[in-house]
């Protein structure tokens, strides 16, 4: 049930937080927290856009009752809500990253959607290439991801990438760093 994470924050500062994040991922259209924050996020921004999507001045004065800034406001009813027209729910979605490296908490990046009306309509006039059978042998199976979003998928998979590159860069720097421990032997 949403809303029923305390996330370690008393209620008002969990509230503003939450506030803080929604703006924000409205803003910028993606947002990289912790998973447990990253879905409670998901809630509280799908509401919103569903707010948005009601273009009506009530729903409208809601959604400033709760988005800390008005250009975000106005992003939501003017650009953000009217591409998810078609949409009911499931806005977002929660790309997981792996654990952070202070404290091992669970790291993903939430973010938008895009409606990809366009192409969805173009592919479906084209007719369909028929690829030979060893390039499909030799494909990598991926789970969990359609084949209608190819390039939601190549970015996703660029900043797992990304990550996974500056985790190995900082553990090298820490070991060139780290000063060699005496052996028992040089210690007797």
């Amino acid at each position: 049930m949403p809303g029923t994470r305390k996330l370690g924050r008393p209620t008002a500062h969990r509230r503003s937080m939450l506030r803080g994040q929604v703006t924000y991922l409205l803003e910028n259209g993606s947002l990289k927290t912790t998973v447990t924050r990253a879905k409670e996020l998901r809630s509280v921004t799908e509401k919103m856009i569903t707010l948005g999507k009601k273009n009506t001045l009530a729903a409208r004065r809601q959604a400033l009752a709760f988005i800390t800034k008005e250009d975000v406001v106005k992003k939501l009813f003017d650009v953000i809500a009217p591409s998810f027209e078609g949409r009911n729910g499931g806005y977002t979605r929660v790309l997981k990253l792996g654990q952070r490296r202070g404290d091992g908490a669970e790291m993903a990046i939430i973010e938008l959607l895009k409606e990809e009306k366009k192409e969805k309509k173009s592919a479906s006039k084209k007719p369909a290439a028929k690829k030979p059978a060893a390039k499909k042998a030799a494909a990598p199976a991926k789970k969990n991801l359609s084949e209608a979003e190819p390039e939601k998928e190549e970015k996703a998979e660029e900043v797992k990438d990304e990550v996974k590159e500056e985790v190995k860069e900082e553990v090298k720097d820490e070991v060139k760093e780290a000063p060699a421990e005496p052996t028992t032997e040089e210690q007797a």
